[in-house]
């Protein structure tokens, strides 16, 4: 994927890039799977279709590059 971050250390299934302002998205890599921009309400699904155990509050699964949790703002009607 373009303007994607180096490819994260194979121990940990999923990394979340840097937040950026100007996208509703945020850089997700799913370990095997590689980059994906993903919405808030995508994340969680997405993330259990490939690991359906997976704890989002530990960082030895999920890894949060900056502000865990937090998403850029987007309004519906927005490109």
């Amino acid at each position: 994927m373009e303007n994607a971050p180096s490819t994260p250390e194979p121990d940990v299934p999923v990394i979340v890039a840097p937040f950026d302002t100007d996208s509703r998205y945020r850089l997700v890599h799913l370990q095997g799977h590689g980059w994906e921009p993903l919405e808030r309400e995508e994340f969680e699904p997405r993330v259990q279709e490939f690991f359906p155990e997976i704890d989002f509050d530990d960082p030895d699964q999920v890894h949060w590059a900056d502000r865990p949790g937090e998403w850029p703002k987007w309004h519906p009607g927005e490109a």
